[in-house]
């Protein structure tokens, strides 16, 4: 289902049973001081689940004795399962694959979501309304939601009992947070507390020897020209949302220069970005410049990739936030959206972005739906050169 499909049926389904059902708003009862049963609701890309880890290991430590459950599309479930925060066994997904797929498995979904019987729902959703409307079909008392306050947009149903002030200017990381900590919260708007200036952190990710050798040993095999090379991972894609690609002429460029220091250049990122991944091979003409689009069969596949690489270089998408559960330094391009919001929680992470009148440009309160006529200005400005010179750094202050 491509996303144009899911705004309309957000916007011309989703508005409509929103307010029906905000004609019969539960109110909300205080959580029991054991809960038996939670929910999380994150349907959104997998790097979200990275940047709601703290929430997750929070909601582990408050509430011990609680089953936690967790609702993801089907696709996004290994990542969840990566993790390791929710029983395999308690992750329910949904299909996007169409909107018949969809519609079935919601309808189903409601019926064993009311069997939980759930103490609360997090909705950890800021665009859809799909999740609003399962967490107040779930039957749970306690529904914690974003919610606009005295802001314009983002309407979801008058029936979230546990609102949370979305706040533009916050880290996700910290917002998701705050749906915890509204569950116990009596402030007004609820949720209120002192942060510290630190981001919260994530920890690495860690794989056996044995497994990453494997890995190493059919790579080197599959592409012989990487022995001996220190690697940097390249991903050049824009994912669904082309707009936030950095432009290929500059991964070309990037791609050449590092090359002629003597590293070797993998380009990442899905089958379907295999055309885009040739034309850099091509234009590169060096032995020296693979192409890894699709190599990689999971998500597990790709982080036993980045454990012995050197440097990543990626547009704001998946792997940037995935690259926080290693320890290998990355480069994240930043343009239509803003790294004070979205940076990865990786203090080897550098982000570029440059302060325009119109960037960043998707937000929660226009559904991730740019004015922009492709002419991405904002990543346009990220000269080849600015990368190239922190590429350069962050390789010398890392070891062989």
């Amino acid at each position: 289902m491509n996303l144009a499909l899911q705004r309309k049926i957000d916007r011309y389904v989703g508005v409509p049973l929103c307010r029906l059902l905000s004609l019969w708003p539960r109110r909300a009862q205080p959580l029991p001081e054991q809960p038996q049963a939670l929910l999380v609701i994150l349907l959104s890309e997998m790097g979200s689940l990275v940047l709601a880890l703290p929430m997750f290991r929070h909601l582990r430590e408050r509430y011990p004795q609680a089953r936690l459950y967790a609702l993801v599309f089907e696709k996004n479930r290994e990542m969840l399962e990566l993790l390791e925060v929710v029983a395999p066994g308690d992750v329910l997904t949904l299909r996007d694959t169409s909107a018949l797929a969809f519609a079935r498995d919601s309808l189903r979904l409601v019926g064993r979501l009311r069997r939980l019987k759930l103490a609360a729902v997090l909705d950890c959703e800021l665009f859809a309304r799909v999740s609003s409307l399962l967490a107040r079909l779930s039957g749970a008392p306690l529904h914690a939601g974003f919610h606009p306050h005295t802001q314009e947009g983002l309407y979801r149903g008058g029936f979230i009992n546990r609102p949370v002030l979305y706040n533009p200017y916050l880290h996700m990381s910290r917002q998701y947070l705050s749906l915890a900590a509204v569950l116990e919260s009596d402030s007004r708007p609820r949720g209120k507390r002192v942060l510290s200036d630190a981001l919260p952190e994530v920890p690495c990710k860690p794989f056996p020897a044995p497994e990453v050798d494997a890995f190493f040993r059919r790579l080197q095999g599959d592409h012989p020209t990487l022995h001996g090379r220190r690697l940097v991972l390249i991903y050049p894609a824009g994912g669904i949302l082309p707009i936030r690609a950095w432009p290929q002429g500059y991964y070309l460029e990037l791609c050449r220069a590092l090359i002629g220091d003597g590293l070797a250049v993998g380009i990442i990122g899905l089958r379907s970005d295999r055309e885009q991944a040739q034309h850099l091979v091509t234009q590169c003409a060096s032995p020296q410049c693979v192409d890894l689009t699709g190599y990689t069969r999971s998500i597990r596949e790709l982080l036993l990739l980045l454990q012995r690489t050197a440097l990543l270089v990626t547009n704001d998408g998946g792997p940037g936030q995935f690259i926080a559960l290693t320890a290998v330094p990355s480069i994240v391009l930043f343009g239509p959206e803003t790294p004070l919001l979205y940076g990865p929680l990786s203090p080897n992470t550098h982000c570029f972005f440059t302060r325009m009148s119109c960037s960043p440009c998707l937000t929660a309160y226009n559904h991730r739906n740019s004015p922009c006529d492709g002419d991405n200005r904002c990543l346009q400005e990220i000269a080849p050169g600015e990368v190239l010179a922190k590429a350069r750094e962050l390789l010398a202050a890392r070891a062989p």
